[in-house]
């Protein structure tokens, strides 16, 4: 998702939050240009099928959908000029801007943006097997049995270009959430005509000219591991909120974490995440001590994920078949999987990036941020807290709100490795357990917390009972056997730090609905199958979790209620142990900036926010933020936002017809 797309954490840890660096250096027209680092090339410019971040974070700032998010968090129309929900919540009715139009990437005019154009877009999703398909297969009516084959005819698909410019969407029950998701690249427009003259090579990931934009930027260049421009298209509707003439990404493999505030202090860059690990780290802090502070912590969750039917061993430190059996059977047990759960100390995990005094604020304890969302006057923590007293003594006493490290604990990491070895030993396995984990070898900090992870585990559990290997890979070799694994087959891995997941739409369901069995694309990704029907899911029980999540989705009217059954889904998850949490995404990391704080689309979905480097709206500012005046300016914003999302929400009854 981001959005909700799985993130290739390799470039979100080397920056510690995916984080970006500005830049207010002239462009090669005119005006200033905003320039920032990236780790990973786009697979692909297709925003229709691709799942990836790295493709998401290139082509929003090219490309509009139906609605996006104001500074606020307030969904606003975007290519819709304006919608309307029937009384019933199944209809959805959007009036298409006139005269937005389709550009090339030579800002040639091509053709008007229609509502034609957004039916288009799914089924180009549909037909092509989107990643993201998942988001919306169980919501718009008809598409399931378009994509099982039931019904071949797309025109039964709840999606209808009613007249030129406008769109209908009917869905199979209602999902108040629904706007959010037209954030969400799956259901941008394409253009019929240019995905029929284009074919396959729609999309192609190092040619411009392969998609059309009717977006605030136009992509110009991209160089593989060396950077991506774009320019502001300046036919853009609302050119009035870009305020930035032209965008460079710049490939960095996250060896050099000085990089960053070296060009912040020389003048090129005018924001930089700032390491306090760094050996360089006492100079900065002398420099602008009064101008280092915290963002706040964002929306996407890094993971450990868990390998449950690990096949390839191509990069492993194992050494005979033995070895391989009993990771498989340790992995498989729930006791083994808490005891690592429990023996993982987040805070230093975290320190590794964020240094000790700032560790702590950007670990998270569940999957699903703990105050995503509310039921009255209960956090969704709350709820899961409730719901975890039921899943046995262990979790007593668990806090899961984020910026603490609430789930570390070695003596209850012991008791359940002590139950876990009783069972395997009985089953023939074999200690140590040798659990293979991936790194990105060119990037220290990854590095660093894949040591830390290891020091970490083995002092609680005991080297003679848990070994943690560490195979350094180079960038391409670790994303082919996780972010890019053509298949479950191809994840060749027992533990995972390389995962995060960003939420699509605000509702819990954007982040466990991708652990059901039938989310193949995701567990595939986080837990090495991609099959409903396999072994090792149906031994941990995902069935069962799969019950929870479609009780939960059952209820469609009374959000408390909602919310109550998929705490329950999470509590599940959480006791589980297959997906364990390590700490937020993006966020909660010191920096130093000359961006104008909070004027970014501010959204903790989807893929129009300015933490998924989205730039329209962002503004430059000359002078060096101060923390004080950062302090001020969110207190300010947070009283603002207040007030804005409550109007906002009484203005929904006004489309309600």
């Amino acid at each position: 998702m981001k959005k909700s797309k799985w993130l290739a954490l390799a470039g979100v840890a080397l920056l510690g939050v995916g984080v970006l660096a500005a830049c207010s250096s002239k462009s090669n027209t005119s005006g200033t240009t905003y320039g920032y680092v990236y780790s990973s090339d786009p697979e692909t410019l297709d925003y229709i099928t691709s799942n990836t971040g790295p493709t998401k974070s290139v082509v929003t700032n090219g490309v509009d959908g139906l609605m996006e998010a104001d500074k606020y968090g307030n969904l606003v129309p975007s290519v819709a000029e304006d919608w309307s929900v029937s009384k019933d919540g199944l209809t959805y009715t959007y009036k298409i801007r006139k005269g937005i139009k389709w550009y090339t990437s030579e800002g040639e005019e091509y053709a008007n943006v229609t509502a034609k154009d957004f039916v288009t877009g799914l089924k180009h999703a549909a037909d092509s097997k989107a990643g993201g398909i998942y988001l919306v297969q169980d919501s718009i009516a008809g598409l399931s049995d378009y994509l099982s084959g039931t019904n071949k005819d797309f025109s039964n698909v709840g999606v209808k270009a009613i007249d030129e410019y406008t769109l209908q969407y009917t869905l199979k029950q209602p999902e108040p959430y629904w706007n959010s998701k037209t954030t969400y690249s799956l259901l941008f427009p394409v253009n019929e005509d240019f995905l029929k003259n284009k074919g396959k090579d729609f999309g192609k990931s190092t040619d411009p000219t392969s998609i059309l934009y009717n977006g605030p930027f136009l992509l110009k260049s991209l160089t593989a591991k060396s950077s991506i421009e774009l320019v502001k298209n300046e036919h853009y509707w609302d050119k009035k909120n870009v305020h930035f003439d032209a965008i460079k990404f710049s490939y960095y493999d996250g060896s050099d974490q000085d990089a960053l505030v070296r060009g912040f202090t020389d003048g090129a860059y005018n924001f930089a995440r700032v390491f306090p690990t760094s050996s360089n780290y006492a100079s900065v802090e002398k420099k602008y001590k009064d101008n280092i502070y915290y963002t706040a912590p964002g929306a996407s969750t890094s993971a450990i994920g868990i390998n449950l039917d690990r096949q390839s061993y191509k990069y492993t430190a194992k050494k005979t078949d033995s070895e391989k059996s009993s990771t498989k059977k340790a992995l498989l047990n729930k006791d083994f999987r808490q005891a690592i759960n429990f023996a993982i100390d987040r805070k230093a995990y975290q320190s590794q990036i964020n240094g000790k005094d700032g560790a702590t604020l950007a670990v998270r304890n569940l999957f699903v941020p703990s105050d995503f969302v509310s039921a009255g006057d209960k956090t969704f923590g709350d709820l899961v807290t409730e719901k975890m007293s039921s899943y046995g003594d262990e979790w007593s006493g668990v806090n899961f709100a984020d910026s603490q490290d609430g789930l570390y604990n070695a003596e209850k990491a012991k008791t359940e490795f002590a139950k876990a070895k009783d069972a395997l030993q009985a089953d023939g396995v074999q200690f140590p357990i040798h659990l293979d984990l991936p790194v990105d070898q060119s990037s220290k900090l990854n590095v660093a917390q894949a040591q830390s992870l290891k020091q970490t585990i083995e002092k609680s559990l005991g080297s003679e009972n848990v070994v943690i290997d560490i195979n350094q890979l180079s960038s391409d070799d670790l994303e082919n056997v996780t972010l890019n694994a053509a298949n479950a087959a191809a994840e060749d891995w027992d533990i995972s730090n390389s995962v995060a997941w960003a939420p699509d739409y605000q509702d819990p369901s954007t982040y466990l609905d991708i652990f059901k069995t039938t989310s193949s694309e995701n567990t595939k990704a986080f837990m090495g199958y991609d099959d409903p029907n396999n072994a090792a899911a149906a031994q941990v029980g995902l069935k069962d979790y799969d019950a929870l999540l479609n009780s939960a989705a059952s209820e469609t009217s009374d959000l408390n209620v909602r919310y109550d059954r998929y705490a329950q889904a999470q509590a599940w998850l959480e006791d589980s142990s297959l997906v364990i949490p390590l700490t937020v995404g993006n966020g909660a990391a010191p920096a130093i900036s000359r961006l104008t704080p909070f004027t970014g689309a501010s959204l903790q979905v989807g893929d129009k926010n300015s933490s998924n480097d989205y730039i329209k709206y962002v503004k430059p500012q000359e002078k060096v933020v101060t923390k004080k005046e950062y302090e001020q300016s969110r207190e300010k914003w947070l009283k603002e936002k207040k007030e804005s999302n409550e109007k906002a929400q009484k203005d929904l009854e006004k489309h309600v017809k």
